[in-house]
C-alpha cells in the first residue's frame, strides 16, 4: 500500500486519514494542517521524508499568471527550495491546479453545444488567483469583471476587461500593496459600503461566478439566495458544506475544476499525488497529467443542485415602433407627452437619433426538451416613417450597435423584426458585420403565416378537407418566384389541392411548377403572368409581392377569400378592407411561448405570445443554434421546414391569426363567415 501525506497550511481540525483505490493500486492518506505555521510544515516534511511513499503540500497561493510568475513571500519561497531538496518526490499541486482548470473549460464549452460560455456574462472575485479561467475564458466572451482592486486593495473600481486585469496584476497591485492608500480609504464607512454595492451589482448582472478555493466562504458571505439564485458557479474542490452552502442559495449549477479520483473530495495537490504515484512518475508536468486526465476521463465535476442538466440560453431582439403612438410606451415619451407640448412627430424625429436602448427583459421560457431562454427586446427607436426618411446606412448602423449592446449583455444570438424591402441590403450587410450571429426571421415568419391561413380557411369552413389533411380549395401566390415567395408556393401546395403560381418571370414559373409537381404530384399547379384570369375563383390569395397591389382589386375576390399579406407595409389599408366585409384579409400568424412563467412588456399581443421573427430567434436559442438562420430577405425552402419542426419540438404553438388591425379572435372569423354565406346565398 502506497503512503501519502499531505501537508497543509491550512487549519489542523480538518485533518484525517483514509484508505482509498486509484488504477488498481490501494494508498493510505494522511493529512496534517499546520494553520498557515510555515516552520511547522518544514518540520513535517523533513519527519515525513524517505518514510512516505509521496508528499504533497496544499494552501500555497500561487502567482498569477498575468504577474511576475514567481513566490514573492520569502518563507514560501524557503519552503518550496525546502521541497526541492527533499529524496521524497513532493508535489505542489500547481500543475494540475492550472492544466484542470483549463480543461475543465473548453471540455463544458464542447460538451454543452460548444457554446455554454458564448458571451457570458463572468464576474471574477480574483481575476489573479483565477487567471488561467480567466484566460480560457476571454476566448469565448468579453463580458468579464473582476473584483481584485476592491478585494485585495479597497479601491472601488472594478476592472472590466482582461487588458485591465493584466495592467492591474503587473503594476498596479504591487504599487498598492507597497502603499496601501486603497485599504485605508476602504476603512471609511461610505467607501466600504460603495464596495460592496459595485459588488452586488456585477453579480447581480453576471450569470457565472468564478470562486477561488481559498476563503470561499468570505467571498459569499454577503449575498443572500435571492442574490446567488440560477447562477452558475466555477470553484475548485468543492467539499460538501459548500456544495450545501451554494445549494441554499438556489444556483442552478456548481462546476468543481478538480478532478474527483476517490468518493472523499479532497485538495487537487492529492489528486496529483494520487496520479504520480499511481503512474509512478518522478516529476509532474503538464503533458504527463493531460495524459492521465484523458486515458482515464476525469472530467470536471457538474451538480445540478435542483434540476439536472438545467441550461438556460441568451438571445435580443430587435424591435422598432411601428407609428408615432407606439413611442408612448416608452415611459419617458409617455410622460413627456402628458406634460409637456412637444408634439409626438417632433418626438419622433428625436428617437431616430437616439442610441438602442432595452425595451424589455423576457425571461421563464422553457422547452418541452427542458432548456430555457432568456432574452432582451432591443429597440431601435426608428418608426417605419423615419426609417424611409434616412438612407439605409443610417440605420445599418444603428442595428449593429444593438448588435453591440446585445453581446454586452450575454446574448448569443439576435433576430431583425421584419424590415421594409429598402433595408433588405442593409441586413445582409449587418449579417456580415455584427457581433454575433443575426437572423432575420423570415423562415418562420414564412411559415407561421400559412400554418395561419391554412387555420383560417378551416374556421371559415367553406370548404372540405381532402383525404383528412389537404384543403379542397384554390389558393394563388402572387410574387411566387421571389424569395419568399417561392417558400410560400412550396408550403401552399402542402396544405391545398389546386394552386395557382403568378409571377413576372415566365421561365421561373415553370422551373417552379416542375419543382412543386415533383415533390406534390397529387397537386394541380397552375402558373400565369397575370392575377386576374383566376382572381375571381380563388379561395386563398397569398401576396408575396409590394406589386401585388397592382394586382389585387378586393372588390373582385369571392365572398369567403382568405387573403394573407405578408408584405410589409401592408397592402390594404384598414379603410380598404372594412369595404369587404366578407372577405378575410390577415397578415400572419403569432406564436404561443412555451413557459409557465414567462415575464416581458407589451407587444400589443396577449399574454405569452409573439410574432414569429421573435419565435424563430427563440426557438435557435433553445435548440442552441447561435447562427445566421434566415440572412436578409432570402428564405431557404429547408430552413423552413427545420425551423417548423424545431418550433414543434420545443412547444411553439400558433396562438392566434392577425389581421391589418391586430390579432383576429374566433367572433372576428365567424363574422366574416357569416357575411360570405349571405353573399354566396
Amino acid at each position: 500500500m502506497k503512503q501519502i501525506i499531505n501537508i497543509s497550511l491550512g487549519p489542523e481540525n480538518e485533518n484525517y486519514q483514509i484508505k482509498t483505490q486509484f488504477s488498481g493500486k490501494k494508498f493510505s492518506i494522511k493529512r496534517f494542517g499546520t494553520d498557515n505555521n510555515l516552520e511547522h510544515a518544514e518540520d513535517l516534511l523533513l519527519k515525513w521524508n524517505k518514510k512516505a511513499d509521496i508528499l504533497c503540500i496544499s494552501g500555497i497561493k500561487y502567482p498569477s499568471t498575468f504577474g511576475k510568475g514567481d513566490v514573492t513571500d520569502r518563507k514560501t519561497r524557503e519552503l518550496l527550495d525546502l521541497c526541492q531538496r527533499l529524496q521524497t518526490l513532493v508535489a505542489t499541486g500547481e500543475t494540475l491546479y492550472r492544466v484542470s482548470q483549463e480543461w475543465s473549460l473548453r471540455h463544458i464549452q464542447f460538451q454543452l453545444g460548444d457554446s455554454y460560455f458564448t458571451n457570458a456574462r463572468v464576474f471574477f472575485f480574483s481575476g489573479m488567483t483565477s487567471s488561467t479561467i480567466a484566460s480560457v475564458m476571454s476566448e469565448y466572451t468579453d463580458n468579464m469583471v473582476f473584483a481584485d482592486s476592491i478585494l485585495e486593495d479597497g479601491i472601488p473600481k472594478l476592472l472590466k476587461s482582461m487588458n485591465e486585469l493584466k495592467l492591474y496584476a503587473q503594476k498596479a497591485h504591487g504599487f498598492l500593496k507597497a502603499i496601501p492608500v486603497g485599504r485605508l480609504v476602504s476603512k471609511k464607512k461610505q467607501v466600504h459600503s460603495l464596495n460592496i454595492f459595485l459588488i452586488k451589482k456585477a453579480v447581480n448582472k453576471a450569470t457565472v461566478l468564478v470562486v477561488p478555493h481559498e476563503n470561499f466562504f468570505e467571498y459569499l458571505e454577503i449575498f443572500s439566495g435571492q442574490e446567488l439564485a440560477g447562477k452558475t458557479i466555477i470553484t475548485t474542490t468543492a467539499y460538501d458544506d459548500r456544495v450545501e452552502f451554494l445549494t441554499d442559495m438556489e444556483v442552478s449549477m456548481i462546476i468543481d475544476t478538480t478532478p474527483k479520483l476517490i468518493d472523499r473530495v479532497v485538495e487537487g495537490v492529492v489528486i496529483e499525488a494520487l496520479m504520480l504515484a499511481a503512474m509512478e512518475i518522478s516529476k509532474s508536468s503538464k503533458e504527463d497529467l493531460l495524459e492521465i486526465i484523458s486515458e482515464q476521463r476525469l472530467d470536471p465535476t457538474i451538480i445540478y443542485p435542483f434540476e439536472p442538466d438545467k441550461r438556460v440560453n441568451r438571445f435580443a431582439y430587435l424591435v422598432y415602433p411601428l407609428s408615432r403612438e407606439y413611442l408612448k410606451k416608452i415611459k419617458a415619451v409617455e410622460i413627456l407627452s402628458e406634460i409637456s407640448p412637444v408634439s409626438l412627430e417632433t418626438v419622433e424625429k428625436a428617437m431616430a437619433y437616439a442610441p438602442p436602448f432595452i425595451y424589455s427583459k423576457i425571461s421563464g421560457i422553457k422547452s418541452k426538451t427542458g432548456v430555457e431562454a432568456e432574452g432582451w427586446l432591443i429597440s431601435l427607436g426608428e418608426t417605419p416613417e423615419q426609417m424611409q426618411a434616412h438612407p439605409p446606412e443610417f440605420t445599418g448602423k444603428k442595428i449593429l450597435k444593438a448588435a453591440v449592446k446585445a453581446k454586452k449583455l450575454g446574448a448569443q444570438v439576435m433576430g431583425l423584426a421584419m424590415l421594409s424591402k429598402s433595408l433588405h441590403k442593409a441586413s445582409i450587410d449587418v449579417g456580415k458585420h455584427a457581433v454575433l450571429p443575426i437572423t432575420t426571421g423570415n423562415s418562420y415568419t414564412a411559415s407561421t403565416a400559412l400554418w395561419a391561413t391554412a387555420e383560417a380557411v378551416r374556421q371559415m369552413g367553406l370548404t372540405r378537407l381532402k383525404k383528412r389533411k389537404i384543403l379542397k380549395a384554390k389558393a394563388m401566390v402572387i410574387g411566387a418566384t421571389g424569395d419568399v415567395g417561392s417558400i410560400c408556393s412550396h408550403l401552399v401546395a402542402t396544405a391545398f389541392d389546386e394552386v395557382v403560381l403568378v409571377s413576372r418571370n415566365m421561365a421561373k414559373l415553370l422551373t417552379l411548377q416542375d419543382i412543386i409537381k415533383t415533390e406534390k404530384p397529387e397537386v394541380k399547379v397552375v402558373v400565369a403572368t397575370r392575377a386576374a384570369r383566376y382572381l375571381e375563383s380563388m379561395d386563398v390569395i397569398v401576396m408575396a409581392s409590394s406589386n401585388a397591389r397592382d394586382s389585387v382589386d378586393i372588390m373582385r375576390v369571392k365572398p369567403g377569400c382568405v387573403i394573407t399579406d405578408i408584405t410589409r407595409p401592408m397592402i390594404f389599408t384598414s379603410q380598404e378592407v372594412a369595404k369587404r366585409q366578407d372577405v378575410l384579409v390577415i397578415t400572419g400568424g403569432e406564436i404561443l411561448l412555451p413557459g409557465n412563467n414567462i415575464e416581458m412588456k407589451d407587444i400589443d399581443l396577449p399574454k405569452n405570445i409573439v410574432y414569429a421573427g421573435l419565435a424563430e430567434t427563440i426557438i435557435l436559442s433553445l435548440e442552441g443554434r447561435f447562427e445566421q438562420f434566415s440572412q436578409g430577405s432570402k428564405t431557404q425552402w429547408d430552413k423552413v421546414k427545420e425551423i417548423y419542426k424545431l418550433g414543434l419540438k420545443h412547444g411553439m404553438k400558433l396562438a392566434s391569426i392577425s389581421g391589418v388591425d391586430g390579432v383576429l379572435n374566433s367572433e372576428d372569423i365567424i363574422r366574416v363567415r357569416d357575411h360570405a354565406l349571405k353573399q354566396i346565398k
